[in-house]
């Protein structure tokens, strides 16, 4: 999926113009540069489109992953984004759908499982049938 189709789809999925869906989705992939490990970081990143893959670059420091919860990771995108946090979800679960899309399914569940249990009410509905986006 090119950098193009990748925001379009979020901003479909948030209903946000263009320019805030790329805030978005640099916010949540931010963030999760920060939840997951070095090593995942970039696995994921060798998949994205290369606007993208710059948000994902790890930092020595980034090579474990920084443990939280999904309530503080809607947070620190909402902070990222200067958002509330329903947009701030919102958002999360946009960009995890269309990440669902854009990478392999091996690389989707390798990023899943490195998210506790509690992230499930994000997660879930990129994993739901009918979660792909329908051209209509």
């Amino acid at each position: 999926m090119n950098y193009d189709t990748f925001i379009d789809q979020v901003s479909q999925r948030t209903r946000a113009p263009s320019e805030r869906s790329v805030e978005l989705t640099r916010a949540v992939l931010e963030t999760f540069a920060e939840r997951l490990t070095g090593g995942e970081v970039l696995d994921l990143a060798a998949q994205m489109p290369k606007p993208l893959q710059l948000v994902l670059k790890p930092s020595p420091r980034t090579e474990q992953a920084d443990r939280f919860g999904a309530a503080e990771f809607v947070a620190r995108v909402a902070l990222r984004a200067d958002v509330e946090e329903p947009v701030a979800r919102d958002a999360v679960r946009a960009v995890f759908t269309t990440l669902r899309e854009a990478i392999t399914g091996g690389e989707f569940d390798d990023v899943v499982t490195q998210l506790p249990r509690d992230y499930r009410q994000l997660v879930e509905p990129a994993m739901a049938p009918g979660a792909t986006l329908r051209r209509g």
